[in-house]
């Protein structure tokens, strides 16, 4: 069973390898980072950037792939990354601003941390 990517040139292939493998790698580092880091807004910050610099890599090698097969340009993933990049910073914002505003409904002086009466209550608990 042959398939279209075996008429894929090599040196379409390798770029195209290379862009894939980066663009999980990227990925991979956001899921990490948002595992390993511990308060909140930290959090917030290293999914955003790996999945905007994965995103954009695994579309470029989508781009060459298709390009080349095709013997056309192929840009449709320009839009798709384009509203990723949009909505991605955005969605940030809104979590960041819901968690701000949840931060002072409880009295924080800090945000992401209780107000020392709130650290009270679950200590009791």
């Amino acid at each position: 069973m042959t398939g279209h990517l075996d008429s894929l040139p090599a040196w379409a292939a390798w770029p195209a390898a290379a862009l894939l493998l980066a663009g999980a790698g990227l990925t991979l580092a956001g899921s990490l980072g948002l595992l390993r880091l511990r308060g909140f807004y930290e959090r917030l910050h290293a999914p955003t950037l790996g999945t905007s610099a994965g995103m954009a890599c695994v579309l470029l090698a989508s781009m060459l792939v298709f390009s080349v097969l095709q013997s056309r340009l192929v840009i449709h993933e320009l839009l798709i990354g384009l509203l990723m990049l949009v909505t991605t910073p955005v969605t940030l914002m809104l979590i960041a601003r819901a968690a701000i505003h949840r931060d002072r409904q409880e009295g924080a002086d800090v945000p992401g941390q209780a107000s020392p009466e709130r650290r009270e209550e679950k200590s009791k608990e």
